[in-house]
């Protein structure tokens, strides 16, 4: 199994940035998709970037341009880079990952089979 550890989050003003991350521990190596989710009351979960085992990336539209996910294997650890940020990016965050690498641009969360235990992020 893998566990993961969110920090970093906090409050910012809208135009400020933060940068996310994520320690994993355990049979990281047997990751091939890690993910970065948030979640606001009352609605759902949504994946808004992941990456694969080559490096490929992918973003939800409301955060393209503006968040950049990236990993450090020789740290077990997954970044979130959060830029230009807005009152809607409030939210908690979660990062999670997968041991299949297939469809991971989908982002579905579903898919995912570890999570941490998330980390808010307030923009005002």
């Amino acid at each position: 199994d893998v566990q993961l550890v969110e920090s970093g989050g906090g409050s910012v003003q809208a135009g400020g940035s933060l940068r996310l991350s994520c320690k994993a521990s355990g049979d990281f190596a047997k990751t091939y998709c890690l993910g970065w989710f948030r979640q606001s009351p009352g609605k759902e979960r949504v994946g808004i970037a992941a990456i694969d085992s080559d490096g490929s990336t992918s973003y939800a539209d409301s955060v393209k341009g503006r968040f950049t996910i990236s990993q450090d294997n020789a740290k077990n650890t997954l970044y979130l880079q959060m830029n230009s940020l807005k009152p809607e990016d409030t939210a908690t965050y979660y990062c999670a990952s997968r041991r299949t690498r297939e469809a991971c641009a989908a982002r579905a969360a579903s898919d995912f089979g570890e999570w941490g235990q998330g980390t808010q992020v307030t923009v005002s």
